[in-house]
């Protein structure tokens, strides 16, 4: 498995699904436009590459110009990214693969244009990357072409183009453009709206292990669409999909016990599912153990945790928790309690579903410092050669010039690797501290 990458579209928060009691009416009525789901992980769709994962063995083969080997050793080093200090080794056999036409190193090409590791932040390259994989049937690419065009990055949003290649993807059994089949049908995107294929593309995903497809067909069957309403069917998919590590699954079967959805209203049971969710990055649910503080749901009402929790959930990007988060402060200062509200109150399951934030951005943190320092080099490697093509006269002032203004970005790259090196030990203290019971370490 090589990535693990947000989504820019249809997140659970971006739709949503499960809000306050005070909004629920109107988010219920956007949830018909969108979908309950955890950003889906696209590098579990990828069918694997052949070879050695052994880096001694593969370097004779990369040497001797073996796409596939150097593509897989370019994979051991970026898999290795956030222990090792060979970030460059990553980024530079995925090139010798890709100039060949290996479809798999121009698709990783791809994703590290579209989301800055190791290369300049630029949505562009990166569907060049996807289409020349893509075109040469490479399912994942056909994947990410599509999620491209969908959110309109770096090409002109265009939903049936999206679908087109969706299904190409499909069409090699990739479970997420399955799944994806399932929501553009759900919503009506590029298609006619169709519950009835939406919920043949949701199951074809879920047989192939997608657990966003699972949760999604909990959704459908707690929502009724395409199907009689059914609350014990719609919890049986989620706890599947929870089976599988499903975080926004274990949130919406947290929200069923906190409103008695098809079961007996449950706030214990209620906590215990949005601990497990919040321990894996779910800001739904950080902000649903904010408000049972806040409300006393179950727990005593605590201001500094519902405060905390809607911190936490905010700087998740979770919509509701910011629009919770500002009324709530207003009220407190409202009635003079922000002060002994702002003291820190954090439980175990506070601090676990913090760790998981802070190992998040460490990571986001390395693979960006790593990227400027390639940057930097870079440059450097560009001064160091500006003398190509002059004359002898001219060659010599312009080759002290280069060695000059190589030298800073030298200096800068080093200083890049310094931080990045600092930033791997604090996240190597991070994960090797006991993790709590509350919750599985994630990936």
């Amino acid at each position: 498995m090589r990535f693990a990458l947000p989504r820019y579209l249809k997140t659970a928060d971006s739709m949503g699904f499960r809000t306050t009691a005070t909004l629920a009416v109107f988010f219920l009525a956007l949830a018909a436009v969108a979908r309950a789901q955890a950003p889906p992980q696209t590098s579990t769709q990828a069918p694997a590459p052949s070879g050695n994962k052994d880096p001694n063995s593969l370097l004779a083969s990369a040497t001797a110009g073996n796409a596939q080997a150097q593509f897989a050793l370019g994979d051991y080093y970026f898999n290795a990214r956030y222990v090792t200090l060979d970030y460059a080794q990553a980024l530079a056999w995925y090139r010798k693969s890709a100039v060949q036409g290996f479809a798999p190193a121009q698709n990783q090409l791809g994703l590290m244009y579209e989301h800055h590791l190791g290369l300049p932040q630029d949505d562009k390259p990166a569907v060049n990357y996807y289409r020349l994989a893509a075109n040469q049937g490479y399912a994942l690419a056909q994947y990410h072409l599509a999620l491209m065009l969908e959110a309109g990055r770096g090409v002109k949003r265009d939903y049936k183009q999206a679908l087109a290649w969706y299904r190409k993807a499909a069409d090699q059994n990739l479970s997420g453009a399955e799944e994806e089949l399932g929501y553009f049908y759900q919503s009506g995107l590029g298609v006619k709206r169709d519950y009835t294929q939406a919920l043949a593309w949701y199951q074809r995903s879920a047989s192939h292990g997608n657990s966003n497809a699972e949760n999604q067909l909990g959704f459908m069957a707690e929502e009724g669409w395409g199907q009689p309403q059914n609350y014990a069917q719609a919890l049986s998919w989620y706890h599947q999909a929870s089976d599988h590590g499903n975080a926004q699954a274990q949130e919406n079967i947290g929200y069923m016990f906190q409103h008695g959805t098809g079961v007996a209203t449950d706030y214990a049971q209620a906590m215990l599912w949005f601990v497990k969710a919040a321990a894996q990055g779910d800001g739904d649910a950080a902000n649903q153990i904010g408000w049972m503080y806040q409300f006393g749901q179950g727990v005593a009402q605590n201001n500094a945790r519902a405060l905390s929790w809607y911190q936490l959930a905010a700087g998740r990007g979770n919509l509701q928790g910011k629009r919770n988060l500002e009324d709530f402060t207003t009220d407190l200062e409202e009635s003079g309690a922000v002060q002994s509200a702002a003291a820190p109150d954090h439980d175990a399951a506070f601090l676990q579903a913090e760790r998981w934030d802070n190992v998040q951005d460490l990571r986001h943190r390395i693979d960006a410092v790593e990227s400027d320092a390639l940057y930097q080099e870079d440059l450097a490697s560009q001064l160091e050669h500006m003398d190509k093509g002059k004359t002898d006269g001219v060659s010599k002032i312009f080759t002290v010039m280069g060695q000059v203004g190589a030298l800073k970005y030298h200096a800068l790259a080093a200083q890049d690797r310094d931080q990045a090196a600092r930033l791997r030990d604090q996240l190597a203290q991070i994960e090797n501290q006991s993790q709590s019971p509350l919750a599985d370490r994630t990936p």
